[in-house]
Parts: C-alpha cells; sequence; structure tokens
C-alpha cells in the first residue's frame, strides 16, 4: 500500500487523459525562468544522455556537474545536477538563447510542468501517476495548446526515459527495499558505479575484474551500446542486491 501524499497547493493530481492548456517558447514571457532555484534529480538514463550532450566520459560528468546526497537510513544516494553560483541557482546548462543540451535534456526538464510518478506494485507491475505543477511564475499556462499527460509525454520524447527509468524503480521500490533494508556500503558503490559511472563500469567489466561476471567477446560487443550496458547494469544490480530474496524463494 502506497502513503497518501500531501502535496503543496500548487500541485495538483491529473488523470492521464486530462486536459490542459500549456506551452513552452522563446517568447514566453517567462522563458528559462524553471531553470533556476531548483533541485534537479538526475536519474542514470538522464545521466547517460548528457554525456552525449556534453561529450564527457561518466567520471568526469561526476565530478563536474553532479552532486551526491545520502541522508543516514537512506537505501541509495540520490543524485543532483550541479547549480551555478549565481544567486539564483541557474542550471548549468541554460543560456540566454535557452538549454545548451536541449536534445539530451533530463526527463524532469522534459516532462515540466508535469510531475509523472511510477509505482511499482505488489506483482512488480509499475503503474503511473501524474501531477500538474502550476507555478506563479510559468506562463506557458496562457499558451492555447491544448495537451494531455499522455500525449504530452510522447511529444516531448519522454518513452525512452521512462522506460529506463522505470526499470530502476524496479530497485528503488523493491519489497526489500521498503521492508527496510539498507544495502551495504559494498552495494552502494556499486549501485554509483553501475548506473552513474557507466564508462568505468564498461572498462571494469570488459576487463573480467568482476568473479560472477564472465561475458563472451558477442556479449561485449553487445554491451558497446550504452543504453544495452546500462539495462545489464540494472539487471545485475537486481540479482546482487537481492540475492538474499532468490536465495529464500521469496518472490523478486
Amino acid at each position: 500500500m502506497v502513503a497518501e501524499i500531501h502535496l503543496p497547493e500548487y500541485v495538483t493530481r491529473l488523470d492521464c487523459h486530462d486536459t490542459f492548456t500549456f506551452a513552452c517558447h522563446a517568447e514566453v514571457n517567462c522563458f528559462t525562468e524553471c531553470c533556476r532555484m531548483l533541485e534537479l534529480a538526475l536519474t542514470p538514463y538522464d545521466v547517460l544522455r548528457l554525456r552525449k550532450a556534453t561529450g564527457l566520459n561518466s567520471q568526469q560528468l561526476l565530478e563536474e556537474y553532479i552532486i551526491i546526497e545520502q541522508d543516514p537510513g537512506e537505501p541509495f544516494p540520490r543524485f543532483y545536477l550541479t547549480m551555478v553560483n549565481d544567486g539564483r541557482a541557474s542550471c548549468v546548462f541554460i543560456a540566454p538563447q535557452g538549454c545548451t543540451v536541449y536534445q539530451h535534456r533530463p526527463s524532469a526538464c522534459r516532462a515540466y510542468p508535469l510531475g509523472r510518478a511510477a509505482i511499482r506494485t505488489d506483482g512488480g507491475a509499475i503503474t503511473e501517476h501524474f501531477v500538474m505543477m502550476k507555478e506563479n511564475h510559468c506562463c506557458g499556462f496562457l499558451e492555447a495548446a491544448q495537451q494531455t499527460p499522455i500525449q504530452y509525454c510522447i511529444d516531448q520524447e519522454l518513452t525512452a526515459y521512462n522506460r529506463f527509468n522505470d526499470a530502476v524503480i524496479q530497485l528503488l521500490q523493491h519489497d526489500a527495499i521498503r521492508n527496510g533494508l539498507i544495502p551495504s556500503q559494498k552495494h552502494i558503490d556499486f549501485f554509483i558505479l553501475a548506473l552513474y559511472n557507466l564508462d568505468t563500469f564498461r572498462k571494469v567489466l570488459f576487463e573480467d575484474k568482476f568473479e560472477s561476471i564472465i561475458l563472451s567477446r558477442q556479449e561485449k560487443n553487445r554491451l558497446l551500446d550504452d543504453e544495452e550496458l546500462l539495462l545489464f547494469a540494472i539487471d545485475v544490480l537486481h540479482r546482487q542486491l537481492f540475492a538474499i530474496f532468490q536465495d529464500s524463494g521469496l518472490p523478486l
């Protein structure tokens, strides 16, 4: 059972087929205001795409642009994009003409002003829920373009992002985690390596440094593709983190 969540006044729930009017473009008076004064959480697929946008490898991206936080008692760390210290906490990728990594912008940026929550059910299926964030500064709601959450997600090319983000949800919302399992530091380090430091993970993997993972040449060729490697990493993490459940015969 999912606990009731109390939403801020500017946030309302939406059905997937509800309609709303919204559009964002350079002529809107508030253009780029939503790129400031924010905490932008990053998913593993967000980081994969930002690597493509910046040309940096994953270790460089982690060092230059990403803040990792984990409070005591939290099972996994959280990853945030660094903001510019300009008094407005502006995104590091924002410029007067707009987003400099627009083609590869993170999923939260694509979805705005929608929020999408993916919930893992007891049977392992993923259900999605939408909210609308109608902040006072946003003039996009004055535009005439009519949207539904489903169509808006398609238009913003969120399908691929949601596929990978939902795969990670199977880890973050696993029954063992919900029941209070706190991964060891070794597992947390592996979580960071496999999901957020793909280049280094591939290097270690291809050098056969993981005793429990032996890959054929054909498998290594397949894992040269970043998206295939991320899906592989999620699967490996699932098996390693929840091996105790596998051994006990409990459902995963």
